[in-house]
């Protein structure tokens, strides 16, 4: 069986440049997956933000929706209509305070993953903090029990188990970045590496 398919040319509008269509979901992670209990799960925000640490409770308590958005891997494959659950991350927002020199995150992971976005980049309506997959919780190897979801870049910048944003006067780059990976990522305009 092929796991991977060259989309047709009708596709060109939902699949970027150089993907292929996973039959599958697959699993990519660089380093031990994390096993975090949701009784132990805290998001944290610190930085040009207000300090505050969130437990499991307290984005429950926040408004859920039903998310259903494409999936873009930097190596070359996409998956589409993926069926999530989660926290739209302007709702997020609006339960912190930040100062207006903030201009970036810094997204912090359990296993000590980072990645950066834009502010604009990061608070988004489509972009969300995950805690189901296709109705059902989200399994530890895609990031559960939280992971944010950002569709309209490559997937490297859905933090898997996300636990913590720092917000920043300047951009930072993240563990990718800093490896050769483009700052932004934007699937499109295949910025899949560095120009710098």
């Amino acid at each position: 069986m092929k796991f991977f398919e060259k989309p047709g040319p009708e596709m060109s509008d939902r699949v970027p440049p150089g993907q292929h269509l996973a039959k599958g979901f697959p699993v990519l992670t660089y380093g031990d997956t994390p096993q975090i209990s949701i009784a132990d799960w805290r998001l944290k925000t610190w930085g040009k933000a207000e300090r505050k640490t969130y437990t499991w409770e307290d984005l429950m308590a926040l408004p859920q929706q039903d998310f259903t958005a494409d999936f873009h891997c930097v190596t070359t494959w996409s998956k589409l209509d993926v069926k999530w659950t989660g926290i739209a991350v302007p709702d997020f927002l609006a339960t912190l305070n930040r100062e207006p020199s903030a201009t970036h995150v810094l997204l912090h992971c359990f296993g000590d993953y980072t990645t950066n976005l834009t502010l604009a980049d990061f608070n988004r309506p489509e972009n969300f903090l995950a805690h189901r997959l296709y109705g059902e919780p989200l399994p530890a190897d895609h990031g559960g029990p939280m992971r944010l979801v950002v569709p309209h870049l490559y997937a490297w910048k859905s933090a898997k188990w996300l636990s913590g944003i720092e917000f920043l006067p300047q951009e930072n780059l993240g563990f990718w970045e800093r490896n050769g990976y483009h700052p932004r990522g934007e699937p499109f305009a295949v910025e899949r590496y560095s120009g710098r």
